[in-house]
């Protein structure tokens, strides 16, 4: 039977509020969008700094804009608490490292899996690095991301550096939506394709079907 991940945190913030403690947390983003309901939800209950680690976007100038709008709706967006921005080194190679093999798995396939484990893996080294309380990413959040999968892999991580993993799956409490309607409210940019060169070719291909179609 799958986990509710939305039931572990709702008892974590719980407990959070009944102790009166504000923990520190390494909160991986892949993008405003999808960052933005998170940090409104979850500044009431963390001092967050926001990890903008993606090695995987392609091209360069695709990266330099979703980090530039990354700090941007940082700036602008009232929250509960202040928010840090840490940028990651943009490093293609490491991706492609990691890809090697699987140019041609379907979205959301083992490919994709590889890629959660690349991000997460350098959110919880910095977590560690960084004295940090707990460490989460907001991947979840999107209606094509498997949050079983990325609350297994933050979970293994945990245990490898020692710094707990916030379970979560932002997408529920219609999270998503909510999203969305941030991203029209601070009028954000909204990219088309998950982030690398397989799934932008994937999606030229489904808008060529499309046209093709008509």
């Amino acid at each position: 039977m799958k986990q509710n991940y939305q039931l572990l945190l709702d008892k974590q913030l719980t407990q959070l509020q009944e102790s009166g403690i504000v923990p520190r947390l390494l909160l991986h983003s892949c993008c405003a969008p999808c960052s933005s309901y998170v940090l409104e939800y979850l500044s009431r209950y963390f001092d967050i700094t926001v990890y903008y680690y993606n090695p995987n976007i392609s091209p360069r100038e695709e990266f330099l804009r979703r980090a530039e709008e990354q700090q941007r709706l940082i700036e602008q967006m009232p929250l509960s608490r202040p928010v840090n921005c840490l940028i990651g080194a943009y490093d293609p190679a490491s991706f492609s490292a990691i890809a090697a093999g699987l140019e041609n798995e379907p979205e959301g396939g083992a490919r994709c899996t590889a890629c959660y484990r690349l991000r997460l893996e350098s959110t919880a080294r910095s977590a560690a690095e960084g004295g940090y309380d707990f460490f989460t990413t907001t991947l979840s959040i999107s209606p094509l991301k498997d949050a079983e999968r990325l609350n297994a892999i933050g979970g293994e991580l945990a245990e490898l550096v020692g710094v707990p993993y916030l379970y979560s799956d932002f997408k529920k409490k219609e999270g998503y939506k909510r999203s969305c309607q941030l991203s029209t409210e601070y009028e954000l940019y909204r990219q088309d394709y998950c982030g690398c060169a397989f799934s932008k070719r994937d999606a030229q291909l489904r808008k060529n079907k499309k046209t093709d179609g008509k």
